[in-house]
Formats: structure tokens, sequence, C-alpha cells
């Protein structure tokens, strides 16, 4: 079966460690093109791949069936819309676009054209969200009743020469995460209340936010709280599952980005297995405490997605009609934190 021949709209931290060795690992997909403004990075990884210096020469690019969007987060709605007209399917890093609007937009786009559209949530394939995934469905805490999520970074300055710290924000950002991870386990909710705030100073957008989502229409009973910073130096858990039955408490974090911002390459049986010492704790009043198997994650299963779908037709997990949601949340939250109220989310 012929190749995904696959361009990248640009090769900065997330084109060389969340999409090119992915690509390129995966024998159903052919790294084609790299667009790279001024740098040669990608040429000396990936000589086989042609490298543009421009997008629109990587649009002009007949034999590219597929373009990952992984530009700045204001360039994605033009970069994909451009994309999608030009006949080629589309795959946008998250978040999915800047406003709901504009994922309507692009979403009826790609339906016109007869293209896929996606959304590079790649954290639906971390291990301890699978994880939580796996004690939910075993109902091994019996019925859950509180959910906290929390990604925790420690950066008490603004870093220079990057635009996260100039456009975007961490509620986008992580939050894109956050959210997705938690509308997939527990469905959307109906409403939102959240606190969304600049705390280094000199910053320009936010660094922080607690967001607590109301009433989950999947899941009615569960509180769930969804939270991330800039100043936490010392890390709160990354998951807590409270059941009617037990808990389930995970510290640390998924250790792909870590591997590959290091050079690593996802190969091998043991990509993406935690060591037992990273496992999380599971405590129930019939069997105690106990440390709980982590499964393993792997963000190569996102483009194996996009393979089943492309060339066997299977329902794409991560399409923009499904993940939309994701930032009609978004706007509610950043809306009640500048009211300082409960919004309630309309379209659900």
């Amino acid at each position: 079966m012929e190749k995904i021949k696959t361009g990248i709209a640009s090769y900065g931290l997330s084109g060389q460690v969340f999409h090119a060795p992915f690509i390129h690992a995966h024998p159903q997909f052919e790294l084609a093109a790299v667009a790279e403004r001024s740098r040669d990075l990608a040429r000396a990884r990936y000589p086989q791949a042609r490298m543009v210096r421009r997008y629109d020469e990587l649009l002009a690019l007949d034999d590219l069936e597929l373009i990952v969007v992984n530009t700045p987060d204001s360039t994605h709605y033009e970069y994909a819309r451009r994309a999608l007209e030009a006949g080629k399917h589309v795959i946008v890093e998250k978040p999915f676009t800047r406003t709901v609007s504009e994922g309507e937009r692009l979403i009826a786009l790609a339906e016109r054209q007869g293209r896929m559209l996606g959304v590079y949530q790649n954290r639906r394939w971390d291990a301890d969200y699978l994880t939580v995934k796996e004690i939910l469905e075993k109902g091994l805490v019996g019925q859950a009743v509180e959910f906290e999520s929390t990604l925790a970074r420690y950066r008490n300055y603004i870093q220079p020469g990057t635009w996260k710290e100039l456009e975007g924000g961490l509620m986008y950002n992580l939050g894109s995460h956050l959210i997705d991870q938690s509308v997939a386990l527990f469905g959307m909710p109906e409403a939102v209340f959240a606190d969304i705030a600049i705390l280094r100073r000199g910053g320009m957008v936010d660094d922080y936010f607690i967001l607590h989502l109301l009433r989950s229409s999947g899941a009615p009973d569960v509180r769930i709280t969804l939270k991330a910073g800039y100043l936490m130096c010392e890390p709160e858990p990354r998951f807590v599952l409270h059941g009617t039955e037990g808990s389930y408490v995970k510290y640390g974090v998924d250790r792909q980005e870590a591997l590959l911002k290091n050079g690593a390459l996802p190969e091998g049986a043991d990509w993406g297995v935690e060591d037992e010492t990273q496992w999380g704790w599971l405590h129930t009043g019939k069997d105690g405490r106990r440390k709980y198997p982590s499964r393993r994650g792997h963000y190569g299963e996102f483009y194996e997605s996009v393979y089943r779908h492309l060339r066997q037709g299977v329902a794409l997990p991560t399409d923009a009609r499904s993940v939309l949601p994701v930032i009609r949340i978004i706007e509610a939250a950043c809306e009640s934190s500048r009211r300082a109220v409960v919004v309630r989310l309309t379209n659900t």
C-alpha cells in the first residue's frame, strides 16, 4: 500500500520532538518534506526529505498527501485552511484553533473538500492517562466521585526567544491537554468555573490556571479539577482519582517528552514503559494500598490511528469535530475567569 507522504510545516521543538520522529519511524508514512525557515537541522537528520523555506512551497508539492500544521497557535486556522484548500489531509497541533468559530469553519471546509482534519492530542497516549482510563474501565475504585489532573512546571522567569511567552498562554497550551483527557474520560461538562492568571513578573500571557468542570454529563457525580502553572517547584500529584471503593494517586509525568527532547528515538519494546518506582498507588478498602502497574504509553499510536483512518477507513479518535469541545471549554473558562462567574456551556 502506498505510503502516506507527509510534510511538516515547521521544524521547531514540535517538529523535532513530537512529529518527525514518529512519522519517520512508522513504516506506512514517508517524511517527504519539511519547512524550515532558516536553519538546516531537518536536512541533517532526515536527508531523504525535501527541505523548503516557506509554507507556500510546502503546499505546492503535489505528491504530499498530509500536512502537519505545527506552527504558532495564531497561525493554525489560516495554515489549516490553506492546506485543506490545496487538497491535503491535515493534522493541526493543539490547540486546534483559537475560537470555536474558526474550528467550525475548518470542519465545514474539510467536509466539503473530502479531507481528513485531525488534532494532535498526543497525551491521549500518555502512560499515566491510559492507566487512569484502565482503572475507570475496570471499576477498581468503584464509582468515580473526584478527579484532579495537574501539570506542574517550574520556570520562574520569562524565557526569551519563544513565541509561547508572547501569545497563547497556559490555558490554551497545557489546558488543551488536560481538558481533552477529561472530556475523553467523563464527557462534556455543563458549566465551568475558572481562575486564569499571570503570576510571573513581566509575563505577557497567562502562566497559571485552575479550572473546575461542573456536572459532567458523562458522569454526573464526578467533581473535576484541572490545574497547571509555571511556579510549581514542588510537584503536585499528576492524577488523583477518588471513588466509592478507593483511590488512585499518581506522581510524575509520562517520560516520553523528556526522552524525545534528549534525542531518544521512539523504538524498542521498552519505549513508553514506566519503571516500577514511578507507578501510582491504588488504595481500596478491599485490597489495601499497593503499587498499580502503569500502562505503556506511546505517542506513535497517534500516527497509527491516522494511518488506519486514511488507509482502512477506521474512525479517527482525535478528529477535529470531536476535539472542538476543548476549544468551547477554553472560551468558557476565559469568560469565567474574566467575569468571576460560573459559565454554562451551550451546544455541548
